[in-house]
């Protein structure tokens, strides 16, 4: 590891301490975290744009208040990376996407303006799946993320290029997005730890949409602590979110104890699916044996019938929302316009045709094809009444169990171009994070070993607004392993 590294793999406490005793200063971290970006980038790709003046800025007032005593927040001079889907004023938001290639938002995401009003510094805006469609980050216009610990292979996605972001210390932390496994899903297979939140806990009004009743947003961290550290900042209700729920967000940090003796975990046989990799379910088998020993019940034979058909009803549900959330952007109002013609339906045709990438037409024709005359009730509908089934099994299981424990993907990270010219092998790899979204459950995903020297991740699910219950677990765990503090060697 580099020795410009050193203080850019800092967890989020530990930079908070040395800012807090002025053994660094917020200037100094932000330009460690840049030079590494400077670094690391020719080989990860994984940021759209760095924002060098943006940072230096922010780690300037920060640095001022830290020096004056003024600093409230643990987050106040501490280097974060933003999902390029979630808007942030003055500086381009792009979604990866040629549609938005030029888009500068003039406000910021609520997510955004919390941190900047903590005094956080943004570094740089983070690559992705166009639209956040796609489990690999290979379906971004501009350019594939690699993975830090195999640079042949993919980060997972679509939040790939947050989860890169951290694992290999180019900020602090970073924001992502989970619409079916999103934060989870790369979080496990860059070895970071990822949390999806209830939907509603975090605002989405800035976020860029894709699946309207699915998408949440969470942070990507180095260990549970931090995770704790951010929900604490970025949760909470939002007017200007319709989803978003009034109801009062903890201390998150309050619930990290290392005691889980009276806890009783369930461990769905359903998510130990068939392909998966025995390697991976070995490694997800042997971390919940670690938690049994550290004194949770475990029971190995919790049934979730409905699980095999969370996948269909999620590639109807969601296409169906995204085919609503992009018409919008039709060359007219902002983004991407075909100009080389007087015909507006042909100039309509031509930006959707040039701006958007195959993954996100293949999701809107699907999408537009469920919700049509004559089929609306044999798909989208349907696929409603599922998802209802697959809540209501949540819902019995955590009468009995106080969090359920799967693995975060079937596999280990697989090599790029593998499976970008199989669609549905693609979305298999969501298959043991999206039931989660299709209820609207909050999860996290730490790291728990490595197959064939790969990252494995481990999921941990609660029932709604149980965040403090499975970071509790979480945090349990990682204060038993060291699995997260290893880090790849580039």
């Amino acid at each position: 590891m580099s020795a410009i590294a050193n203080h850019s793999q800092l967890t989020i406490h530990e930079a908070h301490q040395l800012l807090k005793t002025r053994q660094i200063s917020a200037v100094e971290l932000a330009r460690t975290c840049l030079a590494r970006i400077r670094e690391v980038e020719p080989e990860l790709q994984a940021l759209v744009t760095v924002t060098d003046e943006l940072a230096l800025s922010q780690a300037q007032k920060a640095e001022a208040l830290i020096a004056a005593g003024d600093a409230q927040s643990p987050l106040s001079g501490i280097p974060v990376l933003i999902k390029d889907n979630m808007c942030t004023r003055g500086v381009r938001t792009t979604c990866s996407s040629r549609m938005l290639g030029d888009f500068v938002p003039p406000y910021d995401a609520t997510v955004v303006e919390k941190l900047t009003s903590c005094h956080a510094v943004i570094v740089g805006k983070t690559n992705m799946d166009e639209f956040a469609m796609g489990s690999s980050t290979e379906n971004s216009a501009f350019f594939p993320t690699r993975n830090p610990w195999d640079r042949s292979r993919v980060p997972g996605g679509s939040s790939g290029g947050s989860a890169v972001g951290v694992a290999a210390g180019e900020a602090i932390y970073a924001l992502g997005s989970d619409t079916g496994g999103s934060i989870r899903q790369p979080a496990g297979f860059c070895s970071v730890t990822g949390l999806k939140p209830t939907y509603g806990r975090v605002s989405r009004y800035g976020l860029v949409a894709f699946a309207s009743s699915l998408d949440q947003i969470g942070p990507l961290t180095q260990d549970v602590a931090d995770c704790a550290l951010v929900l604490n900042a970025i949760a909470g209700y939002d007017p200007r979110d319709s989803t978003s729920v009034p109801y009062p967000a903890p201390d998150y940090t309050q619930c990290l104890t290392d005691d889980l003796n009276g806890l009783r975990l369930g461990v769905p046989k359903e998510y130990f699916v068939e392909g998966m990799q025995p390697e991976v379910a070995t490694v997800i088998r042997t971390a919940i044996s670690r938690l049994e020993e550290l004194g949770a019940g475990i029971d190995w034979e919790v049934s979730l019938p409905h699980t095999p058909y969370a996948l269909a009803a999620y590639y109807i549900i969601a296409p169906s929302e995204a085919s609503a959330n992009l018409a919008r952007y039709d060359g007219v109002k902002y983004g991407f316009s075909y100009l080389e013609t007087n015909n507006m339906w042909q100039a309509m045709e031509k930006t959707r045709q040039r701006g958007f990438g195959p993954e996100v037409k293949r999701r809107i024709m699907l999408g537009t094809y469920a919700l049509s005359a004559g089929y609306y009730d044999a798909w989208y509908l349907k696929a409603q009444k599922v998802r209802t089934l697959i809540r209501q099994e949540f819902d019995q299981a955590f009468e009995k169990y106080d969090a359920l424990v799967t693995p975060t993907s079937p596999t280990v990270p697989f090599r790029i171009g593998e499976k970008v010219d199989d669609p549905l092998q693609m979305y298999l790899s969501d298959v043991c994070t999206l039931p989660i979204n299709i209820a609207g459950l909050p999860a996290v995903s730490i790291p728990a070993g490595f197959a064939d020297g790969l990252p494995v991740g481990m999921q941990i699910i609660g029932k709604p607004f149980s965040e403090e219950t499975i970071l509790k677990i979480a945090y349990a765990f990682q204060q038993a392993t060291d699995w997260h503090k290893r880090k790849p060697a580039i």
